[in-house]
């Protein structure tokens, strides 16, 4: 009967632990891997024309966070892009707690 109790727990505590980690925000790297990678790529370099370079000295990330996260919230053409990019990447689940995640992962891995 012990037995079956401290398995019982053992369960409870794994299936709570799982749950607790199914709630937490995903990482910057998860969004922009599921949300910013199709048109920005993995290197931030862009993989269609017009597509800022996020790895450029004299691209988007040189602005400050505060612009940055207003331009991803609302969504933003570059001057001379072909195309804007929809507000949110075109994820409208994408919480500021998310876009900055986002934000701190692109200036960490691409160096901007």
């Amino acid at each position: 009967m012990r037995t079956f109790h401290s398995l019982r727990y053992l369960v409870a505590a794994v299936l709570a632990s799982t749950a607790a980690a199914s709630l937490a925000a995903p990482s910057g790297k998860d969004i922009y891997q599921g949300t910013c990678i199709a048109c920005h790529g993995a290197d931030g370099k862009g993989t269609l024309p017009g597509v800022p370079d996020l790895t450029s000295a004299s691209g988007p990330m040189k602005a400050g966070d505060e612009l940055i996260l207003k331009r991803m919230r609302e969504g933003y053409q570059s001057p001379g892009a072909p195309m804007a990019m929809p507000p949110k990447g075109g994820n409208p689940s994408l919480t500021d707690e998310n876009l900055k995640a986002v934000v701190t992962y692109i200036r960490k891995s691409f160096g901007r």
